[in-house]
């Protein structure tokens, strides 16, 4: 693929993306030592994040997926949210860990999580690519991230800007007013 149009700078390269992988991979492992892990990726964004933490994994694992959709309507409810694509399968008894590409607000993950918590599983935690702290409102504990980001917009790596550059195998900047 070319250089997205209004690519400001590679924030972090696949190599560095696949040894942090890794790094945390080794820290869910420890965790979850001789348990079976169902890991929940979350659609669109983390599909990428999910495809190669499962891989680094040791332990056994197993996957499903759930789609969301939030919306922030001015003059409205900030943070309403919606389940577009539910599990295939319960998660009652289950050791799960959610998968996600971007935490930022707080409100969509902690809704998500109160959900899923009322399903009964044995265990429940939140493991993240991208962690923007700076723009959390609603606290959440995140119990693995991978990188820490300020407030530029990123794509690349699962993050898109239009439904384009999910593909990228970095994370990169981008200046949305310059995009396509």
């Amino acid at each position: 693929m070319n250089t997205p149009p209004g690519l400001e700078r590679v924030l972090f390269t696949e190599q560095q993306i696949q040894q942090r992988i890794r790094e945390v991979a080794a820290e869910i492992d420890r965790r979850y030592q001789g348990r079976t892990l169902k890991l929940i990726g979350i659609l669109k964004g983390s599909i990428f994040f999910l495809t190669d933490l499962a891989r680094a994994l040791t332990l056994p694992v197993k996957i499903d997926t759930l789609g969301i959709s939030s919306f922030s309507n001015p003059g409205r409810s900030a943070g309403l949210v919606r389940i577009s694509k539910d599990l295939d399968e319960s998660i009652e008894n289950e050791d799960v860990l959610v998968v996600e590409d971007i935490i930022d607000t707080g409100f969509t993950i902690r809704y998500l999580m109160q959900n899923l918590a009322a399903r009964g599983p044995n265990s429940l935690g939140l493991c993240t690519l991208l962690d923007r702290t700076s723009r959390r409102i609603v606290q959440v504990p995140v119990d693995f991230r991978c990188f820490e980001i300020g407030e530029s917009f990123v794509i690349g790596y699962g993050l898109d800007y239009k439904q384009l550059y999910r593909n990228l195998c970095y994370l990169a900047v981008i200046n949305p007013e310059r995009a396509v």
